[in-house]
């Protein structure tokens, strides 16, 4: 049977009909923004069988979605502060990089911060050993050869179930202000360099990425040694990349560098081409004057302004004062040290707030 144009374009409106009845049923405008975005991820779901897509293409997003969505809802239910924790699932609970990882995390838990790790054993359990269950999220992926999650985190409702390495992924990056390094195999390495490429290429805000070593430990300077000279001599990365992350064999340098980074930074988003920079508490005029003079490369066309909330920001965090200009959209190793400055500054403004 023949389909024709007409034929065609009374199926997309009655399909349009009852797709927007599906939304106003959820509770939601359909010509609402949340409203509009979810009619078109079921608009998207339904091409995919005017696609003919083959099974294994309907199961991989439908499974990707439900596993995203379900996330989403657990970390929605736990506001504040986490980081996420990544290392050797093979590190034994007697070893230095073991204690190194409990006095980490749990210093950072004593200052309001929640740990996400992948729930396994190693350097994972011993985050949530350090930060205690009620502070911990467990994202566990579905493997022959490891243990579905370890005994501090099985069992609790902030332990999610993935069979997906990409949905565990973004969920790691999307839900963490924060990311630590312990030594560990390829999964560590993999983590740590997705983490960078995300910052160093702007799709993902600017977080601290801490490369941790026990005391006297040297994983992560024959680490930076191979950035160093196979990475940067070669021109692969640029000097300010190096900017995005910290190396130290002290686990207090860590958490405090970690503390440091939210001094008077709360939080950045682009506002089509304008960079926003959500700040605690306002600069001096002087030292705004200073930031053009330093950093003046970041800017396309105008200079860096303070200001309040921009009306497209849709009142996110409105009463914040804000940092902004007219963005290159790259160089991000040195907006990282723009970001310092910024905590430099809320240092000599505000001498008696302590990290």
């Amino acid at each position: 049977m023949t389909t024709t144009k007409q034929d065609q374009t009374h199926v997309d409106q009655e399909l349009s009909q009852l797709l927007n009845q599906a939304v106003e049923l959820t509770g939601r405008d359909p010509n609402g923004s949340r409203g509009k975005r979810i009619r078109e991820m079921m608009h998207t779901v339904c091409k995919l069988s005017k696609d003919n897509a083959d099974h294994g293409e309907v199961k991989l997003l439908s499974h990707s979605l439900k596993e995203m969505r379900y996330a989403l809802k657990v970390f929605r239910q736990y506001p504040g502060k986490r980081i996420s924790i990544f290392g050797s699932a093979r590190t034994p609970e007697d070893h230095p990089d073991y204690i190194a990882c409990v006095k980490f995390s749990k210093a950072l838990a004593e200052k309001g911060w929640n740990v996400i790790t992948g729930a396994g054993d190693g350097i994972m359990r011993a985050g949530h050993g350090g930060a205690g269950t009620d502070k911990s999220f467990g994202v566990s992926i579905s493997l022959p050869f490891e243990t579905t999650a370890n005994d501090i985190i099985q069992g609790d409702p902030k332990l999610i179930n993935f069979r997906y390495f990409f949905t565990r992924k973004l969920m790691f990056m999307w839900h963490s202000q924060a990311v630590a390094l312990f030594p560990g195999g390829f999964g560590t390495q993999d983590e740590g360099f997705e983490a960078l490429t995300l910052i160093q290429t702007g799709k993902a805000p600017i977080v601290p990425v801490v490369c941790v070593d026990p005391p006297g430990g040297k994983y992560w300077h024959h680490w930076a040694n191979y950035i160093e000279h196979s990475l940067l001599d070669y021109g692969w990365i640029s000097e300010e990349d190096k900017n995005l992350y910290f190396i130290t064999d002290d686990h207090n340098k860590a958490a405090a560098h970690i503390q440091h980074f939210y001094r008077n930074y709360h939080s950045q988003r682009f506002v089509y081409d304008t960079m926003v920079i959500r700040i605690n508490r306002a600069i001096t005029n002087e030292q705004l004057d200073q930031l053009n003079d330093d950093f003046g490369c970041l800017v396309k066309s105008g200079k860096i302004n303070q200001g309040p909330a921009l009306q497209q920001e849709h009142n996110e965090h409105k009463q914040l004062p804000r940092i902004y200009f007219d963005s290159h959209k790259n160089q991000y190793g040195t907006l990282r040290r723009l970001i310092d400055k910024l905590n430099d500054f809320d240092v000599i403004n505000n001498p008696a707030i302590s990290d």
